[in-house]
């Protein structure tokens, strides 16, 4: 199998999950799509960790939901748990569905918090994925 047909295949590796990463996973519930969770732990090769993971991680995987909270302090506490380089993957329902949260405030959050957003993408049959990165420190 080449490189192409995993990405078509695997969302863990068309969001660019790579082996070896630590990915942890932030704002996990039952409505989390487990075939994307599963997709990441099997490119990385370990267990996605948890919100009590007291390391820096590589990836951060953010469920969010519109009502979860404030989100611009959720991505600072985000960026807090990544190395030097690491991305958010800030995951939000899609439209239409419960906890739904409009492109325009994700922006604004990402810039308030000093992120930037890199890629939007469909990553599961209810879920769009926002791609954040932190600048260079």
């Amino acid at each position: 199998m080449t490189t192409t047909d995993d990405e078509r295949t695997n969302p863990a590796a068309r969001l660019g999950f790579q082996p070896g990463q630590v990915v942890q996973e932030i704002g996990y519930d039952d409505d989390a799509d487990q075939e994307l969770r599963e997709a990441i732990e099997e490119i990385s090769g370990q267990d996605l960790v948890g919100e009590d993971y007291d390391d820096v991680a590589d990836a951060v995987l953010l469920w969010f939901r519109d009502d979860d909270g404030n989100l611009t302090d959720a991505l600072v506490d985000a960026i807090g748990l990544l190395e030097d380089g690491g991305i958010i993957w800030m995951l939000t329902p899609k439209t239409g569905r419960d906890g739904y949260i409009e492109p325009s405030d994700i922006s604004e959050a990402a810039q308030t918090a000093g992120l930037s957003q890199t890629k939007s993408v469909s990553v599961a049959k209810d879920w769009a994925g926002a791609r954040l990165v932190a600048p260079k420190r």
